[in-house]
């Protein structure tokens, strides 16, 4: 199972159960185990790298669970939930960009100053006039 390109991962370290299906179905789901469960052991993935296997534990904990029920047969679960764990994989071996730091622009600087002297000035005029005895 290809995740991202670069990492494939294969099927046999991924353990796939089957069990009743909840929810409606008659008498067709009194019968069949359609719903299908992906388990993927990060912890003791042999085909990710060790930074790898550390930043996927460190966003999703040591195993990576995908479950579907949402059709009535057990192949198209099984398509859902290998599908469902591909993306989970996939999301959490994702390398965040680094942030490049900016500075504001002269033009927004100005208008954000202006604004602040604007907003100065109207609460300096609601104040009460300084009295004139002295």
């Amino acid at each position: 199972m290809v995740v991202i390109p670069g990492v494939a991962v294969p099927l046999a370290e991924v353990q796939l159960r089957t069990s009743r299906s909840s929810g409606p179905g008659g008498q067709h789901a009194n019968v069949t185990a359609s719903r299908v469960e992906a388990v993927f052991d990060v912890a003791a993935s042999r085909s990710l790298s060790e930074a790898q296997r550390q930043r996927v534990m460190a966003r999703s904990g040591p195993r990576l669970t995908a479950v579907a029920q949402d059709a009535r047969s057990q192949a198209r679960n099984r398509e859902l939930a290998l599908e469902r764990l591909r993306a989970r994989l996939a999301t959490a071996l994702a390398v965040p960009r680094a942030r490049r730091a900016t500075r504001p622009s002269h033009g927004v600087e100005r208008r954000r100053l202006e604004a602040k002297r604007r907003r100065s000035e109207r609460k300096r005029e609601r104040r009460r006039p300084p009295s004139g005895e002295d």
